[in-house]
């Protein structure tokens, strides 16, 4: 992975510069040390992971140790290298139908084969970042993926619940389902009922006994129980049979036809990263619900997870292995178990490979029936009735259906194609299903647009606009979530033209009275949506910025004071009268709640003083959201340092203490003059006010200057020059210097306070989030997808 992170030591292009020390030297490597919540949590998946691992290699008709292989592989390998460091790995059930196809047509060696050129593939998808981009497949298709795949397994498991061997699809097994009813073996079936009334019954005991025997993984309690059971009733069963690993078959050649094989990776590939990318998302869901875990944690890394899953599937193919994904069952235990770092997933890797070598004669008596019918029980679960309410009310339910039969008729690759063909369908139709209507009422024309407004409407829209009369007042209602550049030159260019008629236009959204634009007050005004806000008013021209020099040496770049657009001492008075009348009548109501019932923000936000950051805007934050403090260089100076400046100490402890908010960001950003200034200190010279403020700032010099320490990364990348290095590494020690209040650390202690870091790109108007605090950080961007996928 060192070649798709770039550290500071590998870049020798970039100009080192070194400081005085003005600190001591960091602590040295700390001992590595296992959480006790670490070891717990393990266990927990351990149990829950062995039974499973061996029957998934039973559904996928791989031999049975395949599944041990890669359980201790997923483990190992994806818990120690993947991105999202709760997420469990291993033989997923969302694989068994792909796997089971693979090794019907292929053979073992042959699979395995194809599960490392999955993993090779995978690889290259990580180092081209693109993780993100399998994140925008529809939920519809996912999920009706998911629930074909459930169905496949459950119906091929039912023939070994009644004692028989499954077909190779289900079309062939629903039809041999009756012809195995009628020769079912009741021993089987006995087996197989009594591990399903463990799994259902053994979650849902009560009492005070329950509370405590439920901690003991349901799976477990069913094979064990069943096992158990048949042993004492001395029934004849085929059970699990594990070969010597002596004779344990490994990877081959790939043989088989280049296009098949070719379809078998693409498909694998596919597979593996879309559950693993989802499980990655869920799982960052679960720890945020955990108070003070994300911020321990970090959110999950993308391209990360997806190398780590590579190289697992790498691992676990040329050890013999099944394919590995990120698994929803073992990786909800383990944050529920309370685990705290990656350390839990790799130990339960460790528990695997002891089980495998050591538990052998135990897990042989285990009875095939048993393994059936928890892998059944499993199937049928990722038939989600929540997933189908979810799809049905985004009006979805036709890409779910679609996708789920074409899975279980055709296959997951055809299957996954039929669904996205659906999908592009029913946007296609949404974005032509746009009805406008006209009429008149009262004397006043109303045009309303229900649906989306593109280019494929505009003629609609303009026979519409047409209908109403020069002069006459009209209200457009536009009840829809997008509008495209021609239709909205298409309302525009007619709006200017009716006003100049001695018409007036208002135009609405979604519900009656809720403006959205206005005429224009005259051929000069700059005040149209989707404009720059630039010096933005309706009074005349913009200024014309200046060239020269201002005092500090910096090049000046402002409007010209003597111009009439600029700084003339009427643009205040100017913003004022624009916010009473358009802006004040709009949050009059919120303001006079805030108002009566006093502050409540839920977080601090500490940034730069710089003119440009718009903190409202990027946090799309409204009044009483926000705590902020705004400085130079967003610095936190450490306790006791402050000199008799005590405004960021005081707002710190007011906020955490007294405001009682949930979390609190430093916000750092692009072009900071602050970190400019830092990098052109020189020793010594006159101790201005601004020089003794930036003092706070030394230590963030020093640690960037640390050649011991990696370079920070923003999306993956090195930083642009110094000052954005310097940035990014001051965001991080200021996070470092929040700590040392006893405010902060009270809190965080309590696990009431969370701690973020933020990067604000101010040319690509990019959000990035701190995810690792180590050096200079590394920064992810934030996606909308990370919340909702």
């Amino acid at each position: 992975m060192s070649a798709c992170v770039p550290t500071r030591a590998a870049d020798p292009n970039r100009t080192e510069r070194t400081h005085p020390p003005h600190s001591p030297p960091p602590a040295g490597p700390r001992r590595f040390r296992i959480a006790g919540a670490d070891v717990s949590a393990s266990i927990a998946v351990f149990l829950i992971a062995l039974p499973l691992s061996l029957g998934i290699a039973l559904a996928t008709g791989a031999p049975l140790q395949a599944g041990l292989v890669a359980a201790a592989v997923g483990g190992l390998v994806a818990g120690r290298l993947g991105g999202s460091p709760l997420q469990v790995s291993g033989p997923a059930a969302g694989l068994t139908v792909v796997t089971a196809d693979l090794i019907q047509r292929y053979g073992w060696r042959t699979t395995c084969a194809i599960t490392i050129l999955a993993g090779l593939a995978q690889l290259g998808l990580g180092c081209l970042r693109v993780a993100r981009g399998a994140l925008a497949v529809s939920p519809a298709i996912v999920h009706g993926m998911l629930a074909g795949i459930g169905v496949t397994i459950a119906v091929a498991q039912l023939h070994i619940v009644l004692g028989g061997t499954p077909q190779s699809s289900v079309p062939d097994n629903l039809r041999a389902l009756p012809a195995q009813l009628a020769q079912m073996r009741p021993s089987a079936v006995s087996v197989s009922v009594l591990t399903l009334a463990l799994l259902l019954l053994w979650p849902r005991l009560p009492g005070r006994a329950g509370r405590l025997l439920r901690k003991i993984p349901a799976a477990l309690v069913a094979v064990a129980g069943a096992t158990a059971a048949a042993a004492l009733a001395g029934l004849r069963l085929p059970k699990v049979d594990l070969p010597s690993w002596s004779n344990h078959a490994l990877a081959g050649l790939p043989e088989g036809p280049v296009l098949g094989l070719i379809a078998a990776v693409l498909t694998t590939t596919l597979v593996c990263s879309v559950q693993s990318l989802l499980g990655a998302v869920a799982v960052d869901k679960l720890v945020a619900g955990r108070p003070g875990l994300p911020a321990r944690v970090g959110r999950s890394r993308l391209d990360r997870e997806l190398l780590g899953q590579g190289a697992a599937n790498i691992v676990s193919g040329s050890l013999g292995g099944l394919p590995i994904a990120g698994v929803a069952v073992r990786s909800s235990a383990n944050v529920h178990a309370g685990a705290v770092s990656r350390n839990s997933t790799m130990l339960h890797g460790v528990l695997v490979v002891i089980a495998a070598l050591l538990m052998v004669p135990v897990l042989e008596l285990i009875p095939l029936a048993s393994l059936a019918a928890l892998v059944m029980a499993v199937g049928i679960q990722m038939v989600s009735l929540n997933h189908i309410r979810t799809v049905t009310r985004h009006r979805e339910v036709w890409v779910y259906a679609v996708t789920t039969l074409g899975v279980v008729s055709l296959g997951v690759l055809e299957g996954v194609a039929l669904g996205i063909a659906m999908a592009v369908g029913v946007a296609l139709h949404r974005l032509t299903r746009t009805r406008i209507t006209h009429e008149e009422r009262e004397g006043v024309h109303h045009v309303h647009v229900r649906g989306q407004l593109t280019f494929l409407a505009v003629p609609r829209l303009s026979r519409a606009l047409h209908l109403v009369p020069h002069g006459a007042d009209t209200v457009v209602e536009l009840d829809g979530s997008f509008m495209d550049h021609a239709a909205y030159e298409t309302l525009q260019d007619w709006q200017k033209t009716h006003t100049a008629q001695g018409g007036t236009v208002e135009i609405t959204g979604r519900h009656p009275g809720t403006r959205i634009s206005e005429p224009q007050a005259g051929p000069d005004c700059r005040c149209r949506p989707w404009t720059p806000w630039r010096n933005h008013q309706c009074h005349g021209p913009r200024s014309v910025p200046v060239a020269g020099k201002n005092p500090d040496g910096s090049d000046r770049s402002g409007p010209d004071p003597t111009s009439t657009g600029g700084a003339n001492g009427h643009e205040l008075a100017r913003g004022i009268s624009a916010f009473q009348r358009n802006t004040a009548p709009l949050v009059r109501s919120e303001l006079a709640r805030l108002a009566r019932e006093g502050q409540r923000p839920s977080q601090l936000f500490l940034t730069c003083a710089d003119s440009r950051l718009v903190t409202s805007m990027i946090t799309s934050s409204g009044p009483g959201d926000l705590f902020v403090v705004r400085n130079v260089g967003n610095l936190v100076p450490r306790p006791g340092e402050e000199s008799g400046d005590d405004s960021v100490a005081a707002a710190i402890e007011y906020a955490v203490d007294v405001l009682r908010v949930r979390s609190i960001t430093v916000c750092g950003h692009s072009g900071c003059g602050a970190m400019q200034a830092l990098l052109n200190s020189e020793p010594g010279g006159a101790r201005t006010p601004l020089k003794r403020w930036l003092r706070h700032g030394l230590p963030s010099l020093e640690r960037m200057a640390d050649k011991s320490l990696p370079w920070g990364t923003l999306a993956g990348r090195s930083p642009e020059d110094a000052v954005e290095q310097l940035s990014l590494t001051n965001v991080v020690q200021q996070l470092e210097h929040l700590r040392a209040h006893d405010s902060v650390a009270r809190a965080l202690d309590e696990g009431t306070l969370e701690l973020h870091g933020m990067y604000f790109h101010l040319g690509e108007a990019e959000a990035y989030l701190l995810t690792e605090r180590d050096a200079g950080g590394v920064f992810d961007r934030v996606r909308e997808s990370d919340l909702t996928a």
